[in-house]
């Protein structure tokens, strides 16, 4: 029996009862013989106790994880329990996802693949989409956590911090040092508690370097979590003249949906100064939007629609639904209508070279970006390893009359009894060259690490990784030295934490803009 690879299973089939049966009942009863006085003495028999039914086994959480991932998942083939004449008969598959009541257990346990990194979940639909759309709950400040020396203890340093938040209102800034929370010192095991945790408040116990010691200072930071804080993902850009170069700085942190008008604002500035060169700065930036990817690629290079950007690859299944060119992403010449976008005309710089900041924390949408371009440009990687993620993925809820493919427009279509959502590993991408090979990361073409001691102000010509680039771009073979006193050895960060931020979003599955459902009716 093939079960749900059409996703047609009926939502009556979706709650069933799981009953133990008692067995039948038999009664004793007390025989009579002529020897018995006539007074006897009474057999108090006792009934067998009847057992309880069990409470009714809902597996519709499991059908959607199962039927989803069974016709989208990039590695369905790679997945036993996924394979499409895994089950003989629908008895046989319900009582399989009976057996597996924990949702999240079963979708880790039983139909992940091994290799599988990226992908997550959640229960609440809601909250997972507004996560991906950049709206969180943050107070707003990006830092790293490192080690200290060999222990168990750590401390962190400040990245940035996001606009209009509660942090931005606080006396705090990139380049500060912090090692405790709440009075308590921070450690390798009480870290996520202690920033990550439900407490909405907390006080961050800031700190100094010098000779190489980390201690405190006795300054003191007190911040609040906001609800539906909205990151701009454009935290610095600017134009700077660096003898008879115009160069463009742009500091993008998240391919946000919707984020292509913003996007398009700054290059129409950078052309209007005269750009001449320009530094993408994607050092904090673990990905987004395909279709932003998109939009920022044919800024820098062309909006020749003719030339492929990038190319999805799926399982075998979905790839059979398309014709050839149907997967083709292409540069293109416009914002798109897409998430709030205009349908803007680009302001491209058809440049020849890009100096591109990225590190490990440069994921996905961010490596597609130099992937994509590098058969067309010369894209010049300044940083450290990038991440390693050349996969997109797709939000998927319980609604099967669209292929439980999360759409905004038909959250009413969702079942009300089912509020999960999945973000499965759906494709892997390759560039116009067929190049995919980069789950281990990008090698940098100029490697250089963030110096914690000396990180400095973004955008700021003298920043380190900025700087760098200028002497690429500029060809002076200045004296300054680009030594890293203190590397910055990520132990993990407010982003890395959590796997959510590092993805590739696709909008849609082919040009065609149809989703997979439809293909397969």
């Amino acid at each position: 029996m093939v079960v749900g690879t059409t996703l047609k299973i009926e939502k009556a089939m979706k709650k069933i009862t799981l009953m133990l049966l008692a067995g039948a009942l038999s009664f004793t009863s007390c025989n009579k013989n002529d020897d018995e006085p006539l007074i006897q003495e009474t057999e108090i028999i006792e009934e067998p106790e009847v057992e309880a039914p069990t409470e009714p086994t809902d597996i519709q959480v499991q059908d959607f994880m199962w039927q989803t991932m069974n016709a989208y998942y990039f590695w369905q083939a790679d997945v036993p329990v996924l394979a499409d004449d895994r089950f003989a008969t629908q008895a046989v598959y319900e009582s399989y996802l009976a057996e597996h009541p924990d949702p999240e257990a079963f979708l880790t346990n039983e139909l992940l693949f091994s290799e599988d990194r990226f992908t997550f979940y959640g229960d609440d639909y809601r909250e997972l989409t507004n996560f991906l759309a950049g709206v969180s709950k943050s107070n707003g400040l990006e830092f790293g956590l490192s080690r200290i020396g060999d222990t168990d203890n750590i401390f962190g340093f400040v990245q940035y911090i996001i606009k209009n938040s509660d942090a931005a209102s606080k006396d705090i800034s990139r380049g500060e040092y912090f090692t405790g929370v709440n009075g308590t010192n921070l450690t390798v095991n009480n870290y996520q508690d202690l920033l990550f945790g439900n407490n909405d408040t907390y006080t961050l116990n800031m700190a100094d370097i010098a000779n190489g010691t980390i201690s405190p200072n006795g300054k003191e930071v007190t911040l609040t979590k906001q609800e539906n804080l909205l990151e701009d993902p454009i935290l610095v850009n600017s134009v700077l003249t660096q003898g008879d170069k115009k160069i463009g700085y742009l500091m993008y942190n998240q391919f946000q949906a919707g984020s292509g008008e913003a996007l398009n604002q700054v290059f129409n500035e950078f052309k209007s100064e005269g750009v001449t060169d320009l530094v993408l700065d994607l050092r904090y930036n673990l990905g987004g939007r395909g279709t932003t990817a998109q939009i920022l690629a044919s800024l820098i290079h062309s909006t020749n629609t003719e030339q492929l950007m990038y190319r999805t690859r799926y399982n075998s299944k979905v790839q059979a639904l398309f014709e050839p060119g149907e997967l083709d992403n292409n540069f293109v010449s416009t914002t798109g209508t897409a998430s709030g976008n205009s349908d803007s005309p680009l302001n491209t710089l058809n440049l020849n070279t890009v100096y591109i900041l990225a590190t490990e924390s440069s994921a996905s949408a961010s490596e597609l970006v130099i992937v994509g371009l590098e058969p067309y440009m010369n894209v010049q990687h300044i940083g450290t390893r990038t991440l390693g993620k050349n996969q997109g993925s797709l939000t998927f809820v319980d609604d099967p009359e669209n292929g439980n493919i999360y759409d905004e427009t038909r959250e009413d279509q969702i079942n009300p009894d089912n509020q999960w959502a999945i973000q499965p590993i759906i494709s892997r991408v390759e560039n116009s060259a067929g190049f995919s090979d980069y789950a281990d990361g990008l090698v940098p073409d100029i490697e250089l690490e963030e110096d914690i001691l000396n990180l400095g102000a973004l955008g700021d010509p003298s920043e380190p990784f900025l700087a760098r680039a200028i002497q690429e771009i500029t060809g002076t073979t200045a004296k300054r030295s680009f030594d890293v006193a203190m590397p910055a050895q990520l132990f993990s960060s407010s982003k890395l934490v959590d796997e959510r931020r590092s993805l590739l979003l696709l909008d849609k599955v082919g040009n065609t803009g149809q989703n997979l459902i439809k293909k397969q009716q």
